[in-house]
C-alpha cells in the first residue's frame, strides 16, 4: 500500500539476511539450550519446596484468551498512488486483522487483499499525531512537503481516523464512518495489540504470522509460502521453555549492551528473536533505503516502513523455519533433562547450595553496599507506584462483577425463565471478552504510567508497556475466573424446583462465595505481580552494576554439571540465583513495611504526607522507624536504628526537612 520503494528484496539482499538470521541462531541456540537445563532445575527444585505457592479459590475458566471478533466497513488509505477505498474488516480472535474488498467476498470465503498480525503496533486516532510521526523519521523542507503531490491525500482532513504505525513494520491508515464506529474499533484493535503482544494463542513453536500476505502483498519464496503455525506462549507461562526463552534472550541483549528491563520479549518467540535482529539492522537499514528512495518527505518515511516491512517478512519467516527445526531437538532435550535431573537432582542440589556459598561470600558486601546506595532509597517510592494502579484495577473487576452478578440477580427476581435472563447470563460470561466491559479495569492499570517510568527510568527500566499489558492481562484472568466460577457454582445449585425468591437467595449465597474468593485471589496475584515487577526493575540494573559477565558462546569452565551435554549449574546461572534470592528478600521485605505502615492506624496519624503524597520514601521509613523503636527493649534499640541506618541516611539527603530536631521517641520511649 502508499509507495513503494524503487526496488523490492533482490536476490543478494535475500541472501545476505538469510546468512544474518543463521548467524543470530548460531549464537542463540546454544544459550537456549543451557538455559533449558537451567529452567528445568528451578522448576524441580520449585516441586520440592516446603512453602507450596497459595492455591487459587477461583477455578479457571478453559477458554483461551482471545478478542471478541469485530468487523465492519472501513475506509483504507490503498493503491498507488494511494487512495481512500472502502474495505470490509475483521478483525480474528486471534489478533490478526484482515481486509477484504468488500463484505461479499469475507462472505463466500475469499482471500482477503491484505492480513496483518497486530503484534507490536501501536494505534493512532489523531492524523496530525500521525502526520508529526512521519515528518520525525524522515525531516523534510517546507519545499521538499511542497512537492509531495502522492501523498496530498493525508493532508486533507479525514474524520474518525485509526492509524496503525510500526517500527518496521508497514503503516495501516483507516477511517471509520462514525465516532461510535471508531470506538468500537479502537478498543478492539487495543486488546488485538495486548493479546499478541504477550503471547496469548494456542499452539507450540514457531510463529504463526499473517495468511501469505502482508498488507495486500504476497510474500513470495519458499519462506512465506506455508502458513505459520500459532505462536507459542511466553508471557503467561511458567513453562521451562518459556522461561528459558526469554532468560536467553534477556541474555543475548546484555551481552550487547543492553542492561535494563524493556519491551524485548512482547510477542511470540519467532517475533521476539526477528524483533531482536531488526532492532540491530535498523539504523543501517534505514539509512540504505532512504538514500535510494526517490521520494522525499512522508512519501519517503512511509516508502521506507514499507522497505523494512518486507525485510522483516524475509527475517521472520527465515526465524520461524529455524525454531520450528529445533523444536523437535527441544522437545528431546527436555524430556531427556527432566529424567536425568529428577535422577541427579540431590548431587546437583549440593554442589549448587556449595556454589552458592561461595559466590555469596564473594558478591554480599558489593551487592550490599549496590542496594543500599542504590535501590533502598527508591524502593518504597516504587512500591507504591507499582501497587497504586494494580490495586486500582484489581478494586475495578471487582466493581465490574459485582453489577454483573447484582445485574443476574435482578432478571431471575423478574422472570427466571424468560428470554432476557438467558441473554444476562450469556452476556455476563463474555464479561472477560468484551472490550468495552473492561475498559474500566484497562484505564486504570494505565494509572501512574508515566510517574513509575520516571521513578523506574534511572535503574535503566525501559519496559512500561509490558508491565502495563501485565497489568491488563491480570484483570482480565481474574474476571475470567470469578465469572466461570460463579457459573459453575450457580448451575449447581439452582434447580427447577426453586422458586423466584429462593433462587435468589442462592444467587446471593454464590455471589458472597465468589467475592470471597475472588478477594483471596486478588490478594495473591497482586503480591506475586508486585514482587515479579520489583524484581523485573531492579534486577538487570543490580548485575550491570556489579560487574557480572556472562558469554553466550563459550561453554562455562570445568567443573560445571553436564547432563545431555548442557550445562545444568554455571557460575553464570548460580550467580543469577544468588543475586536474586538476596534482591527479593529486599523487595520482601519493602512490601512487608509498606503493608504494615497502610494498615497500622498509629502510622497513619503520624504521617501528615501520606495523604498527599503517598509515593514519598521518607516519612514511610521514618514511621516504620519510629514503629519499631516504641515497640523494642533499649538493648534491641542500637541493632534496629543501624538496620535503618543506611537507607535513613540517603533518604534525609532527599528530604531535608524531615530531619528536624523532633525527637523520635516520645516521653513514654
Amino acid at each position: 500500500m502508499g509507495v513503494r520503494p524503487s526496488s523490492p528484496l533482490d536476490k543478494r539482499q535475500q541472501q545476505q539476511l538469510r546468512g544474518q538470521v543463521d548467524g543470530l541462531l548460531r549464537a542463540f541456540l546454544p544459550c537456549y539450550r543451557r538455559q533449558l537445563a537451567a529452567a528445568m532445575l528451578r522448576q524441580i527444585s520449585r516441586e520440592l519446596e516446603p512453602q507450596a505457592p497459595a492455591r487459587c479459590q477461583l477455578s479457571h475458566t478453559k477458554k483461551l484468551p482471545r478478542v471478541r471478533e469485530h468487523q465492519g466497513s472501513l475506509t483504507l488509505l490503498w493503491g498507488h498512488p494511494p487512495q481512500w477505498q472502502p474495505t470490509f474488516c475483521v478483525l480474528r480472535g486471534d489478533g490478526r486483522l484482515e481486509w477484504f474488498s468488500q463484505k461479499e467476498e469475507y462472505e463466500s470465503g475469499g482471500r482477503p487483499l491484505g492480513s496483518t498480525a497486530l503484534t507490536g503496533y501501536t494505534l493512532l486516532t489523531s492524523q496530525r499525531e500521525y502526520l508529526c510521526l512521519l515528518d520525525d523519521l524522515c525531516p523534510s523542507s517546507s519545499g521538499d512537503l511542497a512537492q509531495e503531490e502522492p501523498l496530498r491525500v493525508l493532508e486533507e482532513p479525514v474524520n474518525f481516523p485509526l492509524f496503525l504505525v510500526h517500527p518496521f513494520r508497514a503503516h495501516l491508515c483507516f477511517c471509520a464512518h462514525t465516532r461510535g464506529a471508531q470506538r468500537a474499533w479502537r478498543l478492539g484493535l487495543q486488546g488485538a495489540i495486548r493479546l499478541r503482544a504477550t503471547g496469548a494463542s494456542q499452539g507450540g513453536g514457531g510463529a504463526r504470522e499473517d495468511d501469505g500476505c502482508r498488507c495486500g502483498v504476497p510474500w513470495g519464496g519458499l519462506e512465506h509460502s506455508a502458513r505459520l503455525k500459532a505462536s507459542s506462549v511466553l508471557q503467561r507461562s511458567r513453562a521451562p521453555a518459556a522461561c528459558a526463552f526469554l532468560d536467553t534472550v534477556q541474555l543475548y541483549r546484555r551481552r550487547r549492551g543492553f542492561a535494563g528491563g524493556d519491551d524485548a520479549t512482547l510477542g511470540s518467540d519467532a517475533e521476539v528473536l526477528s524483533a531482536e535482529l531488526m532492532r540491530e539492522l535498523l539504523p543501517a537499514l534505514r539509512a540504505q533505503t532512504l538514500r535510494s528512495l526517490r521520494s522525499t518527505g512522508r512519501a519517503r518515511a512511509r516508502a521506507c516502513s514499507e522497505f523494512l516491512d518486507a525485510v522483516h517478512a524475509a527475517i521472520l519467516a527465515r526465524v520461524s523455519a529455524g525454531l520450528r527445526a529445533f523444536q523437535p531437538e527441544k522437545d528431546a532435550l527436555l524430556a531427556k533433562l527432566e529424567r536425568t535431573v529428577r535422577a541427579e537432582l540431590e548431587q546437583i542440589l549440593q554442589q549448587r547450595a556449595q556454589r552458592a556459598r561461595r559466590l555469596e561470600a564473594e558478591i554480599r558486601d558489593p551487592l550490599e553496599a549496590c542496594l543500599c546506595r542504590m535501590v533502598d532509597p527508591q524502593l518504597p517510592q516504587i512500591i507504591r507506584a507499582l501497587l497504586s494502579p494494580v490495586e486500582a484495577t484489581l478494586q475495578a473487576v471487582r466493581t465490574l462483577l459485582i453489577r454483573g452478578m447484582d445485574r443476574l440477580s435482578h432478571h431471575l427476581r423478574k422472570n427466571p425463565s424468560g428470554t432476557r435472563l438467558r441473554r444476562e447470563v450469556y452476556e455476563f460470561g463474555e464479561i472477560p471478552w468484551d472490550p468495552e466491559l473492561m475498559q474500566a479495569c484497562y484505564r486504570e492499570a494505565e494509572r501512574n504510567r508515566s510517574h513509575l517510568a520516571q521513578l523506574a527510568e534511572p535503574f535503566g527500566f525501559l519496559g512500561m508497556q509490558s508491565l502495563v499489558f501485565g497489568a491488563q492481562d491480570l484483570a482480565q484472568q481474574l474476571t475470567a475466573a470469578a465469572v466461570t466460577t460463579f457459573l459453575q457454582l450457580a448451575d449447581k445449585c439452582l434447580t427447577s424446583t426453586l422458586d423466584c425468591d429462593q433462587a435468589a437467595e442462592q444467587l446471593e449465597k454464590v455471589r458472597g462465595l465468589v467475592l470471597k474468593k475472588l478477594t483471596s485471589d486478588s490478594e495473591t496475584s497482586r503480591w506475586r505481580f508486585t514482587r515479579d515487577w520489583l524484581l523485573g526493575i531492579f534486577w538487570p540494573f543490580v548485575w550491570s552494576q556489579l560487574g557480572v559477565s556472562c558469554n553466550l558462546e563459550q561453554p562455562e569452565v570445568d567443573g560445571d554439571i553436564l547432563t545431555m551435554g548442557c550445562q545444568v549449574l554455571t557460575t553464570e546461572g548460580v550467580c543469577r540465583d544468588v543475586i536474586q534470592g538476596l534482591l527479593l528478600q529486599r523487595v520482601d521485605r519493602g512490601l512487608s513495611l509498606n503493608s504494615r505502615v497502610e494498615q497500622d492506624p498509629w502510622c497513619q496519624r503520624q504521617n501528615p504526607l501520606s495523604s498527599k503524597e503517598p509515593g514519598r520514601s521518607m516519612p514511610y521509613l521514618q514511621l516504620v522507624m519510629m514503629k519499631e523503636l516504641r515497640l523494642r527493649s533499649e538493648t534491641e534499640r542500637p541493632t534496629l536504628v543501624a538496620k535503618f541506618s543506611c537507607s535513613a541516611h540517603h533518604c534525609f539527603q532527599e528530604h531535608p526537612e524531615l530531619s528536624s530536631p523532633t525527637p523520635i521517641l516520645g516521653d513514654n520511649g
